[in-house]
């Protein structure tokens, strides 16, 4: 995956992005992983946002976290990308085959 990683009004250092890097690999498991990834951390005054923008096949994720601490923003962001992706899958699975399988079983039995 791709990943691009931006800051606003923040300056990126070696850690940062190796954190945010390590909690977005966890997205690469998924049996459809995201192809590139879009990263932007801001701060303004003391609240922390980090957005992501991550490019699937045939379709793009967003998601945005806001904390008091980059890090759990970054954690939060991580969680709400999982479970977007979590439900693309599942939404992309043929759940007609499955039906229709069940559908045979039932008329052999009568």
């Amino acid at each position: 995956m791709q990943t691009s990683i931006t800051g606003r009004h923040i300056e990126l250092t070696p850690a940062l992005r190796n954190y945010v890097n390590n909690r977005l690999e966890r997205l690469d498991r998924h049996h459809e992983p995201p192809t590139s990834a879009q990263i932007v951390l801001t701060v303004n005054k003391l609240d922390h946002k980090v957005e992501a923008k991550l490019q699937l096949a045939g379709k793009t994720v967003y998601a945005e976290a806001v904390d008091r601490d980059m890090y759990a923003a970054i954690d939060a962001l991580a969680d709400k990308l999982d479970r977007q992706l979590v439900r693309h899958k599942e939404r992309r699975t043929d759940h007609q085959a499955v039906s229709t399988s069940r559908l045979r079983r039932t008329e052999g039995a009568e």
